[in-house]
C-alpha cells in the first residue's frame, strides 16, 4: 500500500492539514498538485464517486461535515481499502477530540499529525485500531502537562 499524500480541506477549498510521504516533490509542485486536486474533488456533484484519477495518482476522497479527506494512492491501490481507512481516521479523531470538525484540526494542527504518524508509516498504514493509535498521543500529552 502506497500512500503518496493526506490534504484535511475545507468546502472552501483551504488545505487544514497536508501530509505527504512522497519526498520528491518540491514544496511548489506540492502547492501545484493540490490546488489542482481540491478543484477536481469539490467541483464534483455528490452522486459522483469518490475517486479521481490525476496525473499519476488515485485520489480517494470522502466529506465529513464541512471537511474533505483526500488520499492520494498509488494507481493499482484498492479504492474501497483507502475510503474504509479514510472512515478510520474519521472516527479515530472524533474519538480524541469528541466529534472532530474544522477548528479542532486547525488549533492542534500538531496532534492531527501525531494521530496520523501513528496509522502511516513511510506511505503504508500501519495501524486501525483506534484506541492504540492514540496511546502515543495520550503519552506525549502527559508529558507536555506534567
Amino acid at each position: 500500500m502506497t500512500i503518496k499524500f493526506v490534504l484535511l480541506v475545507n468546502k472552501q477549498g483551504q488545505t487544514r492539514l497536508a501530509k505527504y510521504t512522497d519526498s520528491t516533490m518540491t514544496t511548489d509542485e506540492r502547492r501545484a498538485l493540490e490546488g489542482e486536486i481540491v478543484r477536481k474533488c469539490l467541483t464534483r456533484a455528490d452522486k459522483q464517486c469518490n475517486i479521481v484519477e490525476h496525473r499519476n495518482f488515485k485520489v480517494v476522497y470522502r466529506r465529513y461535515a464541512s471537511l474533505f479527506f483526500l488520499i492520494g494512492v498509488d494507481a493499482e491501490e484498492n479504492e474501497l481499502s483507502i475510503l474504509e481507512f479514510i472512515h478510520c481516521c474519521v472516527e479515530t479523531l472524533d474519538k480524541w477530540f469528541s466529534n472532530v470538525c474544522e477548528l479542532d484540526i486547525m488549533f492542534s494542527l500538531e496532534t492531527t499529525h501525531h494521530i496520523l504518524d501513528e496509522m502511516i508509516m513511510n506511505g503504508c498504514i500501519v495501524e486501525t485500531n483506534k484506541s492504540t493509535a492514540l496511546i502515543p498521543v495520550q503519552l506525549l500529552e502527559k508529558t507536555r502537562d506534567g
